[in-house]
């Protein structure tokens, strides 16, 4: 996953996300450009699914007084 990705908040990453898959569905760009940006949304789609990820865990360690206990996630 390049650094650029990695470094969006999950509103931009999904954002980016969406405009891929309509650019892709629009069927206008040629084979090296839609693999191209095929590649792009697998990696923005994987770092949705980490941050979620990492969202859950968080959710899960609620406390019953509503304090947030981190928890180290493998990265």
């Amino acid at each position: 996953m390049t650094n650029e990705i990695e470094t969006l908040a999950f509103e931009q990453a999904l954002l980016e996300l969406e405009e891929t898959v309509a650019k892709l569905e629009a069927g206008d760009l040629t084979l090296d450009a839609s693999l191209a940006l095929y590649e792009r949304g697998q990696k923005l789609a994987a770092h949705c699914n980490k941050l979620l990820e990492k969202a859950s865990l968080r959710v899960e360690q609620l406390t019953a007084d509503g304090e947030i206990v981190e928890i180290a996630v493998g990265e």
